[in-house]
């Protein structure tokens, strides 16, 4: 082969191995992002429920950080969540395995208090447990049953001397968020704790609501003391994590189903969501700085912590008529992206004495009532 002959060919070689070169790179780079995709998988969904940092549609202008006040249901998708991912067919979650066991001492009985459903349309987006004295201090509406007093500004004798909707006069305090139909606007469109804070639709009233007090699977309860204040769950768990969250949501006819998300029923199938609250008391408080210290929840096993006693347990059940698809969602605050496992209650005992023996006679003898 010649000199020009061997010249003319070093060029080719050159930019084979070239294009060979960035053939490899380029799949390397692929294997890595998709090693990155499957290893980071909370990452990306988190991701999925951000709302999109380039801001909302037009028409749905005045946003800031994708959460919109006074605009159309249309523009609900750019105030962030709730997600696709937030909704589960019921029919998809495993059932869940046994609870633990009953003891000697355990306290079986239930009572029952009968408060309606709020059929008198009682809202506000204030917290009097958790911000006495504070307007709109939820930043999403609460649906009340019990005293028909209880605002921003309760006190134990504003809700002591008040009328109540409850049967056996407990003038007590139940209260939670409103679960609303997203689909079309509501009456509170321009209206703090509503579509001034991002809840958008129409509030949906419960089909029935049953506020039960049970018992401890391992000892005798004692009664709460009047104004005791209980919360359940964590408005804020979509930032602040998962500890402290107690959601849990069902259908009618699947109790042995729970799940934090959205439940996606089947026809003749209600909606439903169960709070439950913390039961072993430490005796002393009606209250405390965080106000979860002076009331906890039992441990694995059913016995309240060394210090507390057990007292009557409440357990909400709220059940709502099957929605068409996804477009029903939980009041929340702007940043929690109505997501589903910040679901909480809210509780203030203003039962008589007399009232709450009755209760613990009932919850300790076993019996229904």
């Amino acid at each position: 082969m010649s000199t020009l002959q061997q010249r003319r060919r070093r060029p080719i070689r050159w930019w084979t191995a070239l294009a060979a070169a960035i053939v490899v790179i380029g799949a390397m780079l692929s294997v890595t992002h998709a090693a990155t995709a499957e290893e980071e998988p909370d990452a990306l969904a988190l991701a999925a429920r951000i709302p999109n940092d380039q801001g909302p549609a037009p028409e749905c202008a005045g946003s800031k950080g994708g959460h919109v006040h006074n605009v159309p249901d249309k523009c609900h998708a750019d105030m962030g969540g709730p997600a696709n991912g937030d909704f589960i067919d019921i029919r998809q979650v495993r059932p869940a395995g046994r609870g633990s066991q009953a003891g000697r001492q355990a306290s079986t009985g239930t009572f029952v208090s009968v408060c309606g459903t709020n059929a008198e349309g009682h809202h506000n987006s204030d917290n009097f447990i958790v911000a006495p004295g504070v307007t709109n201090g939820a930043h999403h509406t609460h649906d009340y049953v019990g005293n028909v007093s209880a605002d921003g500004n309760s006190t134990n004798e504003s809700l002591a001397a008040a009328g109540t909707t409850c049967v056996k006069d407990d003038r007590s305090t139940y209260y939670w968020p409103v679960l609303r139909r997203t689909g079309k606007q509501g009456s509170d469109q321009n209206a703090d704790g509503g579509g001034k804070d991002g809840n958008v639709g129409i509030i949906l009233k419960p089909a029935s609501v049953r506020l039960e007090f049970g018992g401890n699977s391992q000892a005798k309860v004692r009664a709460m003391p009047q104004f005791l204040r209980v919360i359940t769950g964590d408005a804020k768990a979509l930032t602040n994590g998962p500890a402290n969250a107690r959601a849990k949501w069902t259908c009618s006819g699947f109790a042995n189903r729970t799940t934090t998300k959205y439940p996606l029923c089947p026809q003749g199938s209600q909606i439903q969501r169960i709070l439950e609250f913390p039961s072993c008391w430490d005796g002393k408080n009606t209250d405390s700085a965080n106000h979860r210290s002076h009331i906890v929840f039992p441990n694995s096993s059913g016995r309240c912590p060394r210090g507390t006693v057990a007292v009557p347990q409440l357990r909400m059940v709220l059940s709502y008529e099957r929605q068409n698809g996804t477009g029903f969602a939980l009041d929340s605050f702007p940043e929690q992206l109505h997501a589903p496992i910040t679901d909480h209650g809210d509780f203030a005992n203003v039962m008589s004495a007399q009232l709450m023996n009755f209760a613990v006679q009932c919850i300790n003898s076993g019996r229904r009532c």
